[in-house]
C-alpha cells in the first residue's frame, strides 16, 4: 500500500514539474515562391492532394498553408505565393525534410517554380 502511495506522489510531483516548465514554442517556416503562371493550378493540386496529406502524417506537424497574394496595402509586395509550415520544433521539421516522403513530394512542387533560389525564413511562434 505504501509503495502505491509513493508512486502516486512521485507521479503528481513529476506532473507538476512538467506543467511548470515553459513550453517550447513552435516554429514557422516561410518560403516565397515564384510559381510558373502556366503551372499554378498544377502546383495547387499537388499541394492539396499530395503534399499536405503526406506532411500531416509526420511527427511535429501543426499546420501547413499555401497563401496566394491578394493585394499589397503597404511596402514591397512579396512573390505571389507564400508557403507556410508550422512545426512543433526545428528538430522535428529537420526530421520531416530528411524523410523519404519529403524527398518524394517536395520536388513535385519545386518543379512548378520559375526560380528555385526562393527565400526561406524560420520564425519562432508566439
Amino acid at each position: 500500500m505504501k509503495m502505491i502511495a509513493v508512486t502516486a506522489t512521485a507521479g503528481v510531483a513529476a506532473s507538476a514539474a512538467a506543467s511548470a516548465a515553459p513550453a517550447a514554442r513552435p516554429i514557422q517556416l516561410h518560403c516565397d515562391l515564384a510559381v510558373d503562371p502556366k503551372r499554378e493550378q498544377e502546383m495547387l493540386d499537388i499541394f492539396e492532394k499530395t503534399f499536405r496529406p503526406v506532411a500531416k502524417k509526420h511527427e511535429g506537424y501543426i499546420d501547413l498553408k499555401m497563401l496566394k497574394l491578394n493585394s499589397a496595402i503597404r511596402g514591397k509586395a512579396p512573390l505571389k505565393y507564400r508557403f507556410e509550415l508550422t512545426y512543433q520544433s526545428e528538430a522535428l521539421r529537420q526530421k520531416w525534410i530528411a524523410s523519404a516522403d519529403h524527398q518524394r513530394v517536395w520536388p513535385m512542387i519545386e518543379n512548378t517554380l520559375t526560380d528555385k533560389e526562393f527565400s526561406i525564413t524560420i520564425f519562432d511562434v508566439y
